[in-house]
């Protein structure tokens, strides 16, 4: 397939992710690295998004899915029969990046993201590619919820109402007695910040609605156990001593004033 016609019609959205796991894997290889987004480089148009994007926006991309990752890393550790499901999976790629023979896993997007998907990313042996709305919880039909259950959403409640997420939350719990859900969010002022990057890259009608100050009080609400909290710089503080200077002291102040954080549930 040609290179214009591999990402041919693909929304803007669905680079900014994969656009950022290239560039900082190419800069910053000893912390993070991605083959395959790499392998996808040549087939990206250029366009506002590599133009505008800071390097402290692409680390926050990456930062967030590689605490992800390492939570499902572990998890797949303690858990060797299981299930991993990816609810808004886009163009992520953390399957690569895990390498899991063993476990089952799911990656759920809209009809449209999942012909996308299965166009560029293909579907691995033991990857079920599942098509419809997440928060129908139709796709739970596909999924035997009896074993454990690592639920990933990363970079995608922030486009939803709160009110919608809590319900879809309350719901999950009654279907994987064992469940996990992971899950990023900012604090009402890193949703400001947020907002702001996201029209600054051409994607004005992509508007981002959820945020959580209180972590305990939103696991209260749902009525599921918190497991942790995390930060998403502390790793990438360490490793990346030759980032820009505004790059490292915007992720200190982010991790300070806990602007950016992952968030980790027990459903049960």
């Amino acid at each position: 397939m040609s290179v214009e016609n591999l990402l041919n019609g693909v929304e803007d959205t669905l680079y900014i992710p994969l656009v950022a796991r290239i560039c900082i894997s190419e800069k910053f290889p000893e912390f993070f690295y991605d083959e395959k987004a790499l392998s996808l480089k040549p087939y990206i148009p250029a366009n506002l998004i590599e133009k505008n994007a800071s390097e402290y926006f692409h680390m926050a991309s990456v930062c967030r899915q590689d605490v992800i990752d390492k939570k499902i890393i572990k998890f797949l550790e303690e858990n060797e029969n299981c299930n991993v499901v990816f609810l808004g999976a886009g163009l992520e790629t953390a399957y690569n990046r895990i390498n899991n023979k063993t476990a089952n896993f799911y990656q759920v997007d809209l009809p449209d993201v999942i012909e996308i998907r299965k166009k560029v990313l293909g579907n691995a042996e033991n990857e079920k590619l599942i098509s419809g709305d997440m928060f129908t919880l139709e796709w739970i039909k596909e999924i035997d919820t009896e074993l454990p259950t690592m639920i990933a959403v990363s970079g995608v409640y922030q486009y939803f109402y709160k009110e919608k997420i809590v319900e879809m939350i309350k719901k999950m719990k009654s279907f994987f007695p064992k469940g996990e859900l992971v899950f990023d969010a900012t604090n009402t002022k890193g949703l400001k910040i947020a907002n702001k990057y996201v029209k600054k890259t051409g994607n004005a009608n992509a508007q981002m609605y959820f945020s959580i100050d209180n972590v305990k009080e939103f696991a209260d609400i749902t009525g599921t156990k918190l497991i942790e909290v995390q930060g998403f710089y502390e790793k990438a503080l360490k490793i990346c001593s030759n980032a820009k200077l505004i790059t490292k002291l915007f992720m200190y102040f982010s991790d300070k004033w806990n602007r950016t954080k992952v968030i980790h549930l027990k459903l049960n």
